[in-house]
């Protein structure tokens, strides 16, 4: 019987614990993690084998393993480790190092996760705003409407804003896109180790992961973090609920002709005042809930904690805007600048920051359903 030889990557066991991971050597392989998982599949089950690979720097085996990622993070196998390894915030960090791994340019994954790079990251659009701002001279003087009112289209013209963000939008989209390629081939290079092979129609797989997804189905299933999937739920549908907003906007404008701002009783303004109001309640409760179960789950990293900020402060700048312009306060339009460097932010980021989890999550579980790692 042949042996296989492991050579050791120390540099990246390294990157694991400087990732967050830095109770990984605390485990001493007692399964009590795969025990207690609810969304591990029987077969080889996670994360007690992810824990030697990333002990053991093996990480080709991390990278092309997809189980990686069917992790929902419910932290069950942290709070019962007898050990206080923490499994499920060491795969937490090979996520992390997976984005940064299947992202590019990689130096963009490095700073986005570095709180030392913070500043530089949110400089660009703040500069590029200005920029705009100067062009249009309202730096110098408050912009007004016809009838004195506040307008931030006189702020900030629209064909400025839909230009920024859809450069940003399409940077984002071809970062993922060129991303989800690399990691599908990286996967489909590991099939062999887990006697997988392709069935069925990979259309009616992403149907049924879609499905799924929308269900939150997953998240019901953690204990100790159960009243998670509600904040989560809270979070994805408000997303889903200001993205019909903003596509809807862009038919009032290009289509119909119609000039904002809209009457808050026009069924656009409904739709994204409640999806905003969703949006901030949900992330609050994001952030009770990791408070919460901070003693059993871990409280996160500052990788965790960067996306729910900037998601908090879109929700408010988003919200105060809107007040404060229709208590025709002028303090509305430093506001409403702080609002569009943030939506820049999570967006021209999002290959790179934890808003990728929804992106390679699902990749891996329509790769695990489809090659049949999963029922």
């Amino acid at each position: 019987m042949s042996e296989r030889v492991i050579t050791p990557d120390l540099e990246f066991v390294k990157d694991v614990i400087n990732s967050g991971g830095d109770t990984l050597k605390k485990c001493y392989q007692c399964s009590t993690c795969t025990v207690v998982c609810n969304v591990t599949p029987e077969d080889k089950p996670f994360p007690r084998k992810e824990m030697l690979y990333a002990q053991w720097g093996m990480k080709d085996e991390l990278m092309s393993n997809p189980d990686i990622w069917l992790c929902h993070q419910c932290s069950d196998c942290t709070a019962y480790c007898p050990r206080g390894a923490k499994p499920g915030e060491v795969l937490g960090a090979v996520r992390k190092m997976s984005i940064k791994e299947f992202s590019s340019p990689k130096f963009l994954g490095s700073m986005t996760a570095s709180p030392k790079m913070l500043l530089l990251l949110l400089a660009i659009p703040v500069l590029i705003f200005l920029v705009v701002l100067s062009s249009t001279g309202s730096i110098s003087s408050v912009p007004r409407g016809d009838n004195g009112a506040i307008v931030f289209s006189k702020f900030v013209p629209i064909p400025y804003i839909d230009t920024i963000f859809t450069a940003a939008f399409a940077f984002a989209a071809i970062v993922f896109a060129l991303g989800i390629r690399k990691y599908w081939k990286t996967l489909s290079s590991g099939m062999t180790k887990w006697d997988m092979k392709a069935c069925g129609s990979i259309v009616n797989t992403v149907i049924s992961i879609v499905k799924e997804i929308m269900s939150h189905k997953r998240f019901g299933k953690c204990s100790v973090t159960k009243a998670r999937s509600v904040s989560h739920f809270l979070v994805f549908y408000s997303f889903i609920g200001l993205a019909i907003t903003t596509t809807w906007a862009v038919v009032y404008l290009y289509g119909f002709k119609l000039p904002s701002p809209y009457n808050l009783l026009d069924p656009l303004k409904i739709l994204g005042n409640t999806s905003a109001v969703a949006l901030i309640i949900g992330i609050i409760l994001v952030m009770v809930n990791r408070f919460k179960n901070s003693q059993k789950a871990g409280l996160g990293s500052y990788f965790d904690w960067l996306f729910i900020s900037i998601i908090l402060v879109i929700a408010v700048t988003g919200m105060m805007s809107q007040i404060l312009r229709l208590a025709d306060m002028p303090v509305a339009y430093p506001v409403y600048f702080a609002h569009l460097v943030s939506v820049f932010f999570l967006f021209a980021y999002a290959p790179y920051s934890k808003m990728a989890h929804m992106v390679y999550r699902a990749v891996a579980m329509v790769f695990s359903r489809h090659t049949g790692r999963e029922a």
